[in-house]
């Protein structure tokens, strides 16, 4: 009877887990400021995206801009934000690649783009991103925080989520987000045992 019991608690120690952890993306992804900000923010979660109609607008325009001076990069980073919160993640990544050409050293814009990539389905190519932005900027913690989420949820791949978390709490050790990341960690080293 105990071994019953013991395999039920990680069971359900594991959909504990993975519920937190797809919901603390989801506010994440939801609650994420616009990559020309260098440094990572929180944010309040934002009203429902655009409609199709500003986005065409705002996309029309920002093209008109672009078609002047294929080097603005606040043009560039605004178009694929407008398309990240559009969910229509080729043309937000087509913009960020545009940005990333000029600037590859943007980790917030990385970051977006690898999100993108994930919304795919490319998930090889999401992590890839994530670990340059993450390489890019040593101190990046969405882009650590993000690489933990996809070998989780998208690889199955615990113990790689569980390393991830532990190198993103090395630059992310205090926050609420850090506390939510420690209590999950403990949950999966049980079920990797």
């Amino acid at each position: 009877m105990k071994k019953e019991t013991a395999i039920l608690a990680i069971v359900i120690a594991f959909v504990v887990g993975l519920v937190l952890g797809v919901i603390s993306f989801s506010v994440y992804k939801a609650g994420r400021k616009p990559a020309m900000v260098q440094k990572p923010q929180m944010a309040p979660m934002p009203a429902p995206g655009p409609s199709p109609q500003e986005v065409a607008s705002k996309a029309q325009t920002l093209k008109e801009m672009l078609k002047k001076d294929r080097n603005n990069l606040p043009a560039w980073v605004e178009l694929g934000n407008l398309y990240f919160d559009a969910n229509q993640p080729k043309e937000a990544i087509e913009a960020y690649s545009k940005y990333l050409a000029i600037k590859p050293d943007n980790a917030d814009v990385r970051t977006d783009m690898a999100i993108m990539y994930r919304n795919l389905g490319d998930i090889e190519r999401a992590l890839q991103e994530f670990g340059k932005a993450a390489q890019d900027d040593p101190k990046h913690v969405n882009s650590r925080y993000n690489i933990g989420i996809v070998l989780l949820h998208d690889k199955g791949d615990i113990k790689g989520a569980i390393k991830a978390w532990e190198d993103y709490l090395k630059v992310d050790p205090k926050s609420e987000r850090a506390d939510r990341v420690r209590s999950q960690m403990e949950n999966l080293k049980k079920m990797a045992r």
